[in-house]
């Protein structure tokens, strides 16, 4: 017998295995799925549900292979990446090996060092059927709202757009907020700040509070006027002093979403790029005389939960690099949300002593940015609390009330490693928020006469709620529970490739096709674009894991619903060209006045005279309306030379990407789609090019190392970011 096979999904996991295990193994890499739905047609039958599954394109060789060399072994085991596709990969690679059944194993590798790997081939399994039809229950259901909505889009927008089960919803939520934004009316308001000094320095700012005993507002200039007029010449004198110790505890390992949102607000990852990253920390890195070794456990979990072994091992760290005043009398635990995988680990380093400053030498910019994010948060999980003295002091002046807050870092606690990031919010300052901002306040005693450097009125407007950015989507996403984590980049790279929203200054907004798509499946699919109906689905899916449903049931109680919904929507829905959007512009034929329309060629201004009157103009560029995206949309990514915000350009052999701070920085690189190179062996990522002649091609960014190329664009490799359980797609054009 030839070694024991064992089948991963990518080529950088397989050699980080094969040098764990040596000769007597044989890994070899399944290049993500080996079998999907057809990608030209519906591939489900509408009554039983029964899946046409067909070998992937380009992965005939592969499967060929890796059957040859299970032939020939004593073992094989399935070593995909354990969760709900990974258990599917395995499902389809043993159905193809049907003759073998009794020398398949399933092992799980949740990090990929050498003791997690061998221990894990001590225990090896058996595939989970209860994962494989929850995985085959979202694919069906996802196929069947995708390829059955999108043709519709098709006759009453466009071609080429697509709707997808979370991607329509993850849109309407943008669409909502923009809606909100437009219809929000400010409000005038004004503060007043007293600067005061008591005895002894320093001096301090407090601010209006109360009027009267009640919450000071004060809606125009003419009231904060009016109270500074009556404040002039007033004792200010101090009312009451208390003093609190806050204890601000550490916050938990990160899961999956968390990552991705912390990613986005501190190093400006993109979901996409920070799951790319993660997943190249994961499969392994040659670390000098160490080898090739995964340096995080697996990035697709919705756990918080760490293994002991990892706990003492991060006390371990902190004692000695920090002392025994920062390490807790016993471990820190953190409780995992409901309906959590409780079989995964948080995502953490595989070893606290990898520490970020040891693996600067062997890892990119971007890898060593977001290992020492994940690095610095799971250490500081395990750190005591930082300590905080809150002094709050209440001043009175007349009827009026101030207040004035005092903050001291009495102890840093975990904080010396890590402080998580936060969302803009539109409320303003306040609250807990401002008893965490630290300033320092002179000692002060009830009674005490203070002098009054001033009176500073100060105009304000309050302030819609803001526009999502990735981390705040994704956030949002995970609140209201729908879609999983691991389908999150997929989603936000569809709707942005679609050209239904785009980012600006890091916020995405609608276009206006994004808007109008939205406003024509909301009344006609109310269901499906319904957040709360969604996340029930998300929870009837997790039952279907759980072994409490059937996939085939939930998809037969849906499906019955929504075919009665397509057929109302397939005639009653508008199409695109009913639509006008009013301009300020005037028919200079008749007189009345112009409008946005939509045609086959896009957008025009037409007179709403028609069709008495038929003039039509080309739009000009200061008329596409205010949800035009910018001609230079921003990377989601940033320069290695300069650290500006990368934006991807149009040249004349395609998409790149360039610095924003060109000229100044005039740094380009190809614009990858995420996507592996199809050739064995090459760790480049696919780029969209051109020929001379302008006709579009994609091929490896290793060019001319690697010269793989191909005219039709692939479809992401699940290993990477484009996992089936988050590709909502119609069927091609």
């Amino acid at each position: 017998m030839s070694p024991n096979l064992i089948v991963v999904e990518s080529p950088a996991k397989a050699r980080t295995i094969q040098k764990i295990l040596g000769p007597e193994f044989k890994v070899m890499a399944s290049m993500g799925h080996l079998k999907d739905l057809p990608p030209g047609r519906l591939g489900v039958d509408e009554s039983s549900f029964d899946a046409e599954y067909i070998i992937v394109k380009g992965r005939e060789k592969t499967l060929r292979e890796i059957k040859g060399a299970a032939k020939k072994a004593e073992k094989i085991f399935i070593a995909t990446d354990p969760d709900r596709e990974g258990e599917a990969i395995g499902w389809h690679l043993a159905d193809e090996m049907k003759e073998l059944q009794d020398r398949i194993w399933r092992v799980l590798f949740h990090e990929i060092t050498r003791s997690a790997v061998k221990a894990a081939m001590d225990l090896p399994g058996r595939l989970d059927e209860k994962k494989v039809d929850a995985q085959q229950a979202r694919r069906v259901l996802d196929r069947l709202v995708g390829y059955k909505i999108s043709p519709l889009l098709w006759r009453k927008v466009k071609a080429g757009l697509s709707a997808g089960r979370v991607q329509s919803v993850a849109l309407r939520l943008i669409c909502d907020r923009e809606k909100e934004i437009r219809a929000f009316i400010p409000a005038e308001y004004w503060t007043i700040a007293a600067q005061l000094s008591a005895a002894v320095p320093p001096p301090f700012k407090a601010q209006l509070a109360k009027i009267g005993g009640k919450k000071a507002e004060i809606r125009n200039e003419e009231e904060a006027q009016a109270l500074v007029a009556e404040l002039e010449g007033k004792p200010f004198q101090v009312r009451g002093v208390s003093q609190k110790e806050k204890r601000r505890h550490p916050v938990p390992p990160f899961t999956t979403s968390k990552l991705q949102q912390e990613a986005n607000r501190k190093l400006r990852f993109s979901a996409k790029k920070t799951m790319a990253t993660a997943q190249q920390l994961y499969e392994g890195i040659e670390v000098g005389e160490e080898g090739a070794v995964g340096l995080i456990s697996y990035m697709r979990t919705d756990s918080v939960r760490v293994s002991m072994e990892s706990i003492q091992e991060a006390r371990r760290w902190i004692e000695a690099r920090y002392g025994p005043q920062f390490l807790p009398a016993r471990p820190n635990f953190y409780r995992n949300r409901a309906r959590s995988q409780e079989a995964h680990e948080a995502i953490r380093p595989t070893s606290a002593f990898h520490d970020p400053q040891s693996l600067k030498p062997h890892l990119t910019k971007d890898q060593l940015a977001l290992y020492s994010l994940i690095w610095n948060r799971f250490l500081a999980s395990q750190m005591n609390p930082e300590i905080l003295e809150v002094t709050v002091a209440e001043v009175e002046a007349g009827r009026a009330l101030f207040r004035v807050v005092g903050t001291v870092k009495k102890f840093p606690g975990f904080s010396i490693l890590y402080a998580e990031g936060k969302d803009e919010a539109a409320s303003p300052p306040g609250g807990e928020e401002d008893e965490e901002r630290e300033g320092v306040l002179p000692p002060l005693v009830a009674g005490e006469r203070l002098q009054v450097q001033g009176l500073e009125p100060e105009q304000h407007f309050t302030q819609p709620p803001p526009r999502f950015t990735e981390a705040s989507l994704v956030k949002e996403l995970e609140e209201r529970e729908i879609g999983r984590p691991s389908t999150y980049a997929v989603i936000l790279s569809t709707i942005q490739e679609r050209d239904y929203v785009f980012k600006e200054k890091g916020h995405f907004k609608p276009t206006d096709l994004g808007m109008i798509v939205t406003d024509m499946l909301v009344p006609n699919f109310p269901e499906i674009l319904d957040v709360k109906f969604t996340a029930a689905m998300e929870k009837q899916l997790d039952e279907v894991e759980e072994g409490t449903a059937r996939g085939k049931e939930l998809l037969q109680e849906f499906y019955g619903r929504f075919r009665e919904t397509l057929s109302q929507a397939g005639s009653g829905m508008k199409s695109i060209k009913t639509i006008a959007l009013e301009t300020s512009e005037v028919c200079e034929r008749c007189g009345k006045p112009m409008v946005i329309r939509w045609g086959r060629y896009g957008k025009f201004l037409a007179c709403s005279g028609y069709p008495a009157c038929k003039n039509t103009l080309k739009l000009k560029e200061d008329q596409q309306g205010p949800h035009k995206p910018p001609v230079q949309q921003a990377a989601g990514e940033v320069c290695e030379k300069c650290g500006k915000e990368m934006v991807v350009r149009e040249g004349r052999f395609g998409r790149y990407l360039a610095c924003q701070g060109f000229p100044s920085c005039k740094n380009t690189r190809p614009l990858t789609l995420g996507i592996r190179c199809r050739r064995e062996g090459c760790d480049g990522f696919l780029v969209e090019r051109r020929t001379r002649r302008g006709r579009v091609f994609y091929g490896c960014n290793k060019y001319p190392d690697c010269s793989y190329a191909s005219w039709e664009k692939p479809s992401p490799p699940i290993p990477e970011e484009g996992r089936s359980e988050g590709t909502e797609e119609g069927p091609h054009e």
